[in-house]
């Protein structure tokens, strides 16, 4: 029952998409146990009286379908004889694990030219990999879904606070400002469990931390069990060394990544291609700097420089070892890695935005950083994180004078404030940047 409310937002694109007379076969994206399956079963279940599931990875031979020409007539036959179902437009057709067959990828450019009434999702965990070394991928035959971990409006909803929630995304901030304290509380709470949905439902059931770090510990153990998988021999240990050193980077008062701090003497050239391919997998986030705030943000980035950031927060924690203490004791947890868990919880959040360009930007002399700045909305936003009740800004104090934006945002645990030039958003309401900046 919980996870189905945190995840209403994508159930109802995926009720949108299903009405949509001219729909595309849907493709979600997303990290290895984020909920893909689990969303498409469920909204399966929800909004179709039935639903053929395939999965390619546990059913090797479904492979055996896809040989030869791809009829889909024919493979319509084929599934109805491997699922017992009789498939016809009112069912839902999951294609899960998809990346194990390429010909099935493929085979979404014929479901949609000559049997466009049929509603077919598709899912991998590691289908970015698949989507950059498929020649045949039926470009602008299919749409796709990004899924992330929960976000912190999510996680409130799930853990029974809805009403939080909504006040949030009312924005009704002398209203908002009564409840700082409970807000700031269960924001603790999230950095610690993050949005992995079984993390999550874990800890709204039994509250315990432990169990929520030992089945963190379990999901970071799982990521480095696909490596050898999945990764070419040659890339794995340079796979392994990127991502173990990323919690150690973003310690780091410059969070800049450097290569030689995965080991003396690396280059970019050595770990270009294992950085890709966590990329591609949904594990890690790369955010570039750019060099001047116009639009499009993307034309200006300086692809030397960047900052490297885990998929979810809660993860990063795990891979820290923040242990449950730091959560007990006042703001200690927004300290932690010198502030990273911060920029890596806003960063998860405005991850979710369609449609939003983050990079960061700091200037040629060093003097000034502003830790992300997001195109959105047809804007372009300076965007700076502090830990705690911190309300110095000096680089966006730099930055107005240099650029003159029509907004600046400073996010911190201090109440919503909007002064001359520059507004405070609480980092509980980071998720509502949108509606603040319109």
């Amino acid at each position: 029952m919980y996870l189905y409310t945190m995840l209403r937002t994508e159930i109802a694109t995926l009720q949108k998409w299903a009405t949509t007379p001219d729909r595309k076969p849907m493709i979600i994206r997303g990290a290895r146990q984020v909920g893909k399956t689990w969303l498409m079963k469920t909204f399966g279940a929800s909004a179709f009286p039935r639903t053929a599931y395939l999965n390619f990875e546990s059913n090797p031979r479904l492979a055996e379908i896809f040989t030869g020409d791809l009829d889909i007539g024919r493979i319509i036959r084929s599934l109805n004889i491997e699922t017992g179902l009789t498939i016809d437009p009112g069912t839902l057709i999951i294609f899960d694990e998809i990346q194990e067959e390429p010909r099935a990828l493929t085979s979404l450019k014929y479901f949609y030219e000559n049997a466009p009434g049929y509603h077919v999702l598709a899912a991998g965990s590691l289908l970015g990999i698949s989507l950059h070394n498929q020649a045949s991928f039926p470009v602008g035959k299919v749409e796709f879904m990004d899924l992330h971990p929960f976000s912190f409006p999510e996680f409130l909803i799930a853990f029974g606070q809805q009403q939080l929630a909504e006040l949030l995304k009312s924005r009704e901030w002398p209203v908002i400002r009564n409840f700082r304290t409970r807000f700031t509380e269960l924001l603790k709470h999230y950095y610690y469990v993050g949005g992995m949905p079984e993390a999550v439902l874990a800890f709204i059931n039994r509250q315990n931390f432990v169990e929520v770090r030992d089945i963190q510990k379990r999901i970071l153990n799982s990521y480095e069990q696909d490596f050898p998988k999945h990764a070419p021999g040659e890339l794995v240990p340079r796979i392994r060394m990127l991502w173990n050193s990323i919690p150690t980077q973003l310690a780091r008062e410059n969070r800049k990544f450097i290569y030689s701090h995965i080991k003396a003497g690396a280059r970019a050239k050595e770990f270009e291609l294992a950085m890709a391919w966590l990329i591609d997998c949904g594990l890690i986030h790369r955010v570039n700097r750019t060099t001047k705030p116009s639009l499009p943000l993307k034309a200006y980035e300086d692809l030397s420089a960047f900052k490297l950031f885990l998929c979810d927060t809660g993860l990063l924690a795990a891979m820290g070892d923040i242990d449950i203490k730091t959560l007990l004791e006042g703001n200690a947890l927004f300290r932690e890695f010198k502030g990273a868990l911060t920029e890596q919880y806003v960063l998860q959040q405005l991850i979710t935005k369609k449609d939003c360009v983050i990079d960061y930007w700091s200037a040629d002399n060093a003097q000034a950083e502003i830790d992300f700045l997001i195109q959105l909305e047809g804007k372009i936003v300076p965007l700076e994180v502090k830990a705690e009740e911190n309300l110095k800004a000096k680089s966006l104090k730099i930055f107005k004078d240099q650029f003159n934006p029509s907004v600046s945002i400073r996010c911190s645990l201090s109440d919503y404030r909007k002064e001359d030039w520059l507004i405070n958003l609480p980092l509980y309401a980071v998720h509502e940047l949108a509606g603040v900046i319109a």
